[in-house]
């Protein structure tokens, strides 16, 4: 199954890490911060592509018999992962708003890849009915997300779990690349990314060599979130080479440092990335009024660097490479330098 883009650049990228990468394997896993086996991607039990395949994950040990022809994915970014390698993807859970449009605008044209795609539900409360009725020989989710539903989604289809989406979502692509005879594509990808990120990084800083960044996301708390150099931007500005300020306030514990209005300054940087989490209902209107309350304090108005909303489903919530690679793309038009698109 092909998957028509309106923006293929990670595609053909994946072109240009075939000529000139050798070593893509190391790479994939570069910016893994959580360390031990609990992210290892998977281990299996005899030689890639070769099935029955043994995959050791965070949940234990599931032996997929044959190569995986309809995948079940609970977890966003494995929705977006199975897409990128040209998965079969017979279920999803709902990750945007509008149930008429459930898939993300960076992924480009995918109606033709998903328009047999079913809806299982929300990733709260994926539907254990539906995904039976499916026959799906593989699904894919994270601990973070079932680890209560795994025994019963186990019995329903192959099941592996990685440990979370957040610190090891390029591991992750690996992951799932591996249980589907696609590991060495998916290397490929990642290892695109990482070269794309890099030209780009280099680019910025060309322009400006004192660039640093941070990420302020609203979403309707008594706190505003300074996002971690752990989390998902700060994964993609590492591989930019774009540092965080010194002294930020930062942590391994969690992928964003609580901000009291008061404490606002404290995310200041050359460049501010704002975003809010405003679904339609009372959580956005609480988002909404929180950003308003924020930047009509005063501090707001001290802050130094160059303010830049962002959208927050790509900024924050993809946790994909194709996220990834739109975030690029939009911080390269930020500074006007070249986005580096095969």
């Amino acid at each position: 199954m092909k998957i028509r883009l309106l923006k293929p650049f990670w595609a053909a990228a994946a072109g240009v890490a075939l000529l000139g990468t050798a070593a893509c394997g190391a790479s994939a896993a570069t910016n893994d911060t959580t360390p031990g086996p609990s992210t290892s991607a998977a281990s299996t039990s005899a030689e890639a592509g070769t099935y029955p395949l043994t995959m050791e994950h965070i949940m234990g040990s599931t032996t997929i018999e044959e190569r995986p022809q309809r995948v079940v994915a609970l977890d966003p970014s494995y929705i977006d992962a199975a897409l990128l390698l040209e998965a079969d993807l017979v279920g999803y859970v709902q990750y945007r708003q509008d149930p008429d449009d459930p898939f993300a605008p960076y992924l480009g044209e995918v109606n033709e890849a998903t328009k047999d795609s079913v809806n299982v539900g929300t990733i709260a409360e994926p539907n254990l009915e539906q995904i039976l009725e499916l026959e799906s020989d593989l699904i894919v989710s994270a601990k973070v997300r079932h680890e209560a539903l795994y025994p019963q989604l186990s019995k329903i289809a192959p099941t592996i779990f990685s440990d979370s989406t957040g610190p090891t979502w390029k591991e992750n692509v690996v992951f799932l690349g591996e249980a589907l005879d696609k590991k060495e594509k998916a290397e490929e990808l990642v290892t695109a990314y990482e070269q794309r990120a890099k030209a780009v990084g280099e680019e910025i800083l060309a322009a400006k060599p004192e660039a640093t960044y941070s990420l302020i996301r609203f979403a309707g708390e008594d706190t505003a979130r300074l996002y971690s150099s752990d989390s998902f931007i700060g994964e993609i500005m590492a591989d930019m080479g774009i540092p965080r300020p010194v002294d930020a306030p930062d942590t391994t514990k969690s992928i964003f440092v609580p901000l009291s209005a008061e404490q606002i300054l404290e995310g200041d940087a050359g460049l501010i990335m704002v975003s809010a989490f405003t679904p339609e209902g009372p959580e956005g209107d609480a988002a909404r009024a929180q950003q308003e309350k924020f930047e009509s304090n005063p501090l707001w108005k001290r802050l130094e660097g160059d303010v830049l909303p962002v959208d927050d489903a790509t900024f924050l919530a993809s946790v994909s490479i194709q996220g990834a690679h739109a975030v690029i793309t939009d911080l390269a038009n930020h500074y006007g330098v070249d986005p580096h698109l095969p």
